[in-house]
């Protein structure tokens, strides 16, 4: 499948790596652009990945919205929403293998959404976090708030959302938005290491791991519990746990297959 707006590379370590490819314009997000990214994310398990990564070309990961595609304002504005990003996000959700996000300059309004939406988020020490919607009279979107509140709890959250301010990668990691802060020149290289790491992990318990949290933020403990009875039996029919067991007795690493 070929893409004009963005990069799907897949690494011999089964790492998928998505690269936003618009650095012209700061790697903003027209319909043709979040489009391509959902029909990436949707290839790269089906192609063997176990591990997403999705980064920026050039001086920022995402400016957000592409406000100049389209050539005017629409009469509805939420349309695209409903069109391109939630699908996206959703995508992202649904993913079996877990999300790394690198984090270079700018992830502002939809990009910085696209960037939290991640499992793990690691960013440059020059990267920063901007909801800038409420500057231009519009409300946070594309999961923005679903992900700040959960995040970096409902203060934070709404000081960011409604200032409409940067929040720079240290005091992002501050708040718990993100995992991780690198120097700048370490961030692609870091990035890829943990993003290894992951993909060889035990891919069906990460995928289980992922979908449990997502699922708790809206479950009961009672229905937590009852979800992670259901996840651990599923893990526990594995190739990779048995593998582990063994591996755990014979006093050496495991090496997991993903199945």
């Amino acid at each position: 499948m070929s893409f004009e707006h963005i990069r799907l590379e897949i690494s011999p370590a089964a790492v998928a790596t998505v690269t936003i490819a618009r650095p012209d314009k700061l790697n903003a997000l027209s319909g043709q652009t979040v489009d391509e990214l959902r029909a990436a994310v949707e290839l790269a398990p089906q192609q063997g990945a176990r591990c997403l990564l999705i980064t920026g070309e050039g001086r920022g990961f995402s400016s957000g919205a592409d406000l100049a595609a389209g050539g005017g304002l629409p009469d509805d504005v939420g349309a695209s929403l409903e069109k391109h990003f939630n699908p996206l996000v959703e995508a992202i959700f649904a993913l079996p293998i877990p999300v790394v996000a690198a984090v270079n300059g700018a992830a502002a309004g939809a990009g910085c959404s696209l960037a939290l939406a991640a499992d793990i988020v690691i960013a440059g020490r020059s990267a920063y976090f901007l909801q800038a919607f409420i500057n231009i009279g519009l409300i946070p979107d594309a999961g923005a708030t679903w992900l700040l509140p959960r995040l970096a709890g409902r203060a934070r959250a709404m000081e960011m959302m409604m200032l409409g301010e940067r929040i720079p990668a240290e005091q992002a990691q501050d708040w718990g938005l993100i995992s991780r802060v690198v120097e700048d020149e370490h961030l692609a290289s870091e990035a890829v290491l943990l993003a290894t790491r992951l993909a060889q992990g035990p891919t069906v318990a990460l995928g289980l791991v992922r979908r449990l949290a997502r699922d708790a933020e809206q479950a009961s403990l009672t229905d937590a519990l009852a979800a992670e009875r259901v996840a651990q039996r599923d893990a526990g029919s594995t190739q990779d746990f048995r593998a582990a067991v063994m591996a755990f007795l014979q006093k050496h690493q495991p090496r997991f297959e993903g199945r």
